[in-house]
Parts: C-alpha cells; sequence; structure tokens
C-alpha cells in the first residue's frame, strides 16, 4: 500500500454525494485511520486496507451476482424456481467453492497480520524509557518509571477544550521521537483499554494484570485516542492525548516535572497554618479533579452507585473517619484510595467538603492533622 494514501479518504466522494447539501456535516469526511505517526502503526494500516479492498471486491462480486440472478431469473421473464438446483453443476461446486475461497482469503489476511501482531506484541530488548499506564475511573495515571515522575491526566472541561472537548486533557502524555517506548498497562478498578490510532496500538488495562505493548513514534506532534473499553458512566470522559517532542524538550519537561514535585512536597509541610480561604481555594480545586465526576460539583452524587457527600455522615461525622475514607478507600465500592494526595491536599479537600455546599461545620483541617490520622492508619495496618 502506498504510503502517500494513508490518512486520505476511501472514496470520500461517496459521503460527499449522501450529504448532498448537508453544510457544516461535510466539513469533516475522511472515513480512514489519521496518518500513522510509528512503523507499527503503518503495517497496521496496511493490513486495513489489504482488508478493505479484499472485502470491496467480494462485495462487488457478490452483489454483481445477486443483481445479475435476479435480472436473469425474474418472474416476468417466465421462469419457474427448480427445487433441483443444487443437482446442477454450479450448485455442486458452489458449496466447494465459495469456503475454499473464504479460506483463502483469511489466510491471505492472517499471514499479514500475523508479523505485525508479533512485533506489537513483543517490545524489542533495547527498550530506553518505560511508562506505566494505569486506567481509572475515570482518568489515567502515567509513571515514567525511569525518571520518577507520574502524571495524571483528565479530561479539559469544555470551557477550556473549546472544540477539542471529551479529546483535551489537562496533562498530556509526553514523549520523545526516535525513542523505543515500552508501555505497562494496569487498572486500579475495573477494565480500560488504552488506544491511540496513530501510534498503532490498543491494549487492555486489567486489574491485577500488567500487559505490555510499545511504539516508536518518528515525528513530532499531538496524537489523540481514548479508552476503548466500556468503563462505567463516565467512560467518554476518558480521552487520550500524547505529545511527541524531542528528546531535548523531553527531558527540560522531566527537569520542570521535578521541581514541580519537589514544590508541591515542601509546600505541604506539616507545619505550616493555612486560612480558612486557602484551604476551600486548594480544596475546591482538588474536589474539581478527582471527586466531582463521581459525586458532581454539587455534592448531590449520583446514588445508588455514587452516594451524595452533601449532609451527608461521610462529611459531617468525625473527621478522622472523614480523612480515613480518603486515604484507604471503601472495599467493594468504585471508592478507591487517595492516599497518594499529600498531606495539604486532604487537609484542603476535606475542609472543603465539610464546609462547602451551604452547611458547613466551620472546620478548618490542617495538613498536621492528616499526617497524623495517616501515621495511625499506617500503624493499624501493620
Amino acid at each position: 500500500m502506498r504510503a502517500g494514501l494513508i490518512g486520505r479518504p476511501v472514496f470520500g466522494w461517496i459521503p460527499l454525494l449522501l450529504l448532498g447539501v448537508a453544510g457544516s456535516a461535510r466539513a469533516e469526511y475522511g472515513v480512514n485511520f489519521p496518518e500513522p505517526a510509528s512503523q507499527g502503526a503503518r503495517e497496521i494500516y496496511d493490513v486495513h486496507m489489504l482488508t478493505f479492498w479484499i472485502a470491496t471486491v467480494l462485495m462487488v462480486i457478490v452483489t454483481g451476482l445477486v443483481a445479475y440472478s435476479v435480472w436473469k431469473h425474474r418472474r416476468s421473464r417466465g421462469f419457474e424456481a427448480d427445487a433441483r438446483f443444487h443437482e446442477g453443476w454450479f450448485g455442486r461446486w458452489g458449496w466447494v467453492s465459495v469456503p475454499v475461497l473464504v479460506l483463502g482469503v483469511d489466510l491471505t489476511i492472517a499471514t499479514s497480520a500475523n508479523p505485525t501482531l508479533v512485533r506489537l506484541w513483543h517490545p524489542p530488548a533495547d527498550v530506553e524509557l518505560d511508562v506505566k499506564v494505569t486506567g481509572h475511573q475515570w482518568w489515567w495515571e502515567y509513571e515514567y518509571l525511569d525518571h520518577g515522575v507520574t502524571v495524571e491526566s483528565r479530561a479539559a472541561p469544555q470551557e477550556i477544550a473549546g472544540d477539542n472537548y471529551l479529546r483535551e486533557v489537562d496533562n498530556p502524555l509526553v514523549l520523545p521521537v526516535g525513542t523505543k517506548v515500552r508501555f505497562l498497562h494496569t487498572s486500579a478498578d475495573v477494565l480500560h483499554a488504552f488506544w491511540v490510532p496513530a501510534l498503532g496500538f490498543k491494549k487492555d488495562a486489567i486489574p491485577g494484570y500488567i500487559t505490555e505493548t510499545w511504539t516508536e513514534i518518528d515525528r513530532e506532534g499531538v496524537f489523540r485516542g481514548q479508552c476503548a473499553e466500556l468503563c462505567g458512566t463516565w467512560h467518554a470522559r476518558m480521552p487520550i492525548v500524547v505529545k511527541a517532542v524531542s528528546r531535548d524538550a523531553f527531558d527540560l519537561w522531566v527537569r520542570e516535572r521535578r521541581a514541580e514535585a519537589q514544590r508541591a512536597a515542601e509546600e505541604a509541610d506539616p507545619t505550616r497554618e493555612w486560612s480558612r480561604d486557602e484551604l476551600m481555594a486548594r480544596g475546591e480545586q482538588t474536589y474539581v479533579a478527582r471527586c466531582a465526576a463521581c459525586h458532581m460539583a454539587n455534592g448531590e452524587g449520583m446514588p445508588p452507585a455514587f452516594p451524595p457527600l452533601k449532609g451527608s455522615k461521610a462529611v459531617l461525622g468525625p473527621v478522622e473517619d472523614h480523612v480515613g475514607v480518603i486515604i484507604n478507600g471503601v472495599p467493594g465500592t468504585a471508592m478507591q484510595s487517595w492516599a497518594r494526595l499529600n498531606d495539604l491536599e486532604i487537609a484542603a479537600l476535606v475542609t472543603y467538603e465539610r464546609n462547602a455546599w451551604g452547611g458547613g461545620t466551620g472546620e478548618l483541617i490542617q495538613p498536621a492533622r492528616i499526617a497524623a490520622v495517616r501515621s495511625e492508619s499506617q500503624s493499624a495496618a501493620r
């Protein structure tokens, strides 16, 4: 298959003919894969096009035979059905030739696809970068295992994403070009699937398991994907954005992320006292980013799967119990552990939840109190 055809519409005039004068709907009529950005994606495209043309030829043949049969044996010509059709040479050999033809087509596609699948499923020995991809309800977590950097990626709100709503994220997966990257896929809750068509792979993220795939991006750019497994209510809010940059730009980005993590750790000093306004502002940011998808921005939740927080015992009861739910999660439910948050983030979140939505307790929770609860929880676990 010619590389020049990659990304162009297949029979692009057909959608235009059907759309007629549909106005803006004609602005995007491509029906093929996006332009590949890796060798694996190009091989997948070639297998796809081989399958497409075989299916097209078979469709033309079958449609032609049906049309000819309808015209040739129409009742107006006085043709009468013959129950002994299968006794003729065409009837006898048709039952043999058609399965043989189908088997031949299947073998042709399989022999073309198998080397590509083997190549994608077995990362090379000279992998240069490992990225652990963890699916959550409903966001992605990327851990750069060789650099000590972790990124949480969530769908950007509509006012920020604009035309790319539900296709844009707050933090993209940044990768260097010309680098063999291995992805280690897993899930923290339910089945997810990591899929970026332009990079040539789709892999399931399974709780309790690690699955592998890899890629080597050959050009800079932004490539978009999506969770390809129906993972729950907000499945559509799990877009994937990969930003491919030069190696120098990637190294600079890693240094900046490390510096940000260091500043966040220093800022979360448990001895510092924070004001109500500071805690509420930080708590609202954390709640919107991590809690609102399930419990709604107004705290009313989506019962019965996601209970309301507004006026609930969970946020109006003892502070230690409230913090314990955030740190440990609730087994058997969609409420996962948020122990990865630092003491300041949890203190701000708890303060916000106990004072938001018009029914506040007036309590201010400082990081020192979170540190004490976390320490007790860890001691009990031992």
